[in-house]
């Protein structure tokens, strides 16, 4: 395992001018922007996520088919999220005083909600996933991306190999 930041891909290098030498992998693999399918197993909130993001990250450059995975990772925590969130609201309806966020056991004790652990859990997957790919405030303000264009590959005039 690795410690440290996370590498910052040389095409942003580039554009950040912070493109050294000593500090580029020259044998970076480069992808093609293009817009994944989703896979089957999504289920409907999930999806609806999937279709509003996936719109947003091509248009923004910094979408590949090789994200279908990570992608559909963060859709399906944060549909877990959502589907946890509305549970949580409808006992929130049926209980004035604690709103839903605490259940009685069979011997009377209170206890937290397992739906709220499996909420936060969702919810914690689903902020992680999206830092991964600049949906976060604080991830954007890292990277720079440029719009999808006509052109096979917008970093091609950069040559990798020059500093």
């Amino acid at each position: 395992m690795t410690r440290g930041r996370k590498p910052k891909p040389t095409n942003l290098k580039v554009i950040s001018g912070t493109n050294r030498a000593d500090r580029r992998n020259d044998s970076e693999p480069r992808v093609t922007i293009a817009m994944p399918s989703p896979p089957p197993h999504l289920g409907k909130d999930a999806l609806e996520e999937w279709e509003r993001v996936c719109v947003e990250m091509y248009g923004a450059g910094i979408l590949s088919i090789l994200d279908r995975g990570g992608l559909a990772a963060y859709c399906q925590a944060y549909g877990r999220w959502v589907q946890a969130e509305q549970a949580l609201s409808r006992m929130a309806d049926k209980d004035p005083t604690n709103f839903g966020l605490m259940i009685k056991t069979q011997s009377g004790n209170a206890i937290q909600n397992p739906l709220v652990g499996s909420a936060n859990k969702a919810m914690a997957d689903m902020v992680r996933y999206a830092a991964e790919f600049g949906m976060t405030p604080s991830a954007r303000s890292r990277i720079t991306a440029i719009g999808v264009s006509d052109e096979q590959d917008p970093f091609a005039k950069f040559d990798r190999k020059t500093s």
